[in-house]
């Protein structure tokens, strides 16, 4: 949900109007939109740019990864890792969108640390692939942006720690 959508259900179930301190986030945030709509727009064009990247990074980090032996060893296992690279990339961009880290934690880190030990996906890997996925996206933004968009990769980076 938007900051907008989030002020006026508030105050929809305590039947008030909005705060001058909501509608100045309300303010921020429209403010913002065109910014976060660039950022959002530039990870999304630069999906496979990004992704290819990342993977070359975390790689190079982390040759025990695509060694025998490895979670991503294998074709198989090496696609998967990729596509998690895409996945977490299009919640960035949610969250990025809607000036909120909500999206990011409904959609995508419910669960998530239980998820990757229940499959032995070494969880500190991931944090390491998250960091090189944010590398490679923060590498593509203005200074400006990057500083905008770096806590949404930050946010998935602590709740995986």
């Amino acid at each position: 949900m938007t900051v907008i959508s989030q002020v006026i259900l508030k105050a929809d179930d305590e039947l008030r109007y909005p705060s001058s301190g909501e509608l100045k986030n309300i303010k921020d945030f429209l403010q913002t939109g065109v910014q976060r709509t660039r950022i959002a727009a530039t990870l999304a064009e630069n999906e496979k740019k990004i992704v290819q990247e990342a993977t070359k990074q975390l790689w190079q980090k982390r040759p025990d990864f695509i060694s025998p032996g490895g979670n991503a060893y294998g074709e198989r296992q090496r696609s998967l890792c990729i596509r998690d690279f895409g996945w977490y990339l299009r919640l960035i961009t949610y969250g990025v969108l809607a000036g909120d880290k909500e999206p990011i934690e409904k959609i995508g880190l419910i669960g998530v640390r239980e998820m990757y030990n229940s499959l032995g996906v070494p969880v500190p890997g991931m944090v390491e692939a998250i960091n090189s996925l944010k590398t490679a996206s923060l590498g593509l933004l203005s200074a400006e942006d990057a500083a905008e968009a770096a806590p949404y990769f930050d946010y998935i980076i602590q709740a995986m720690s």
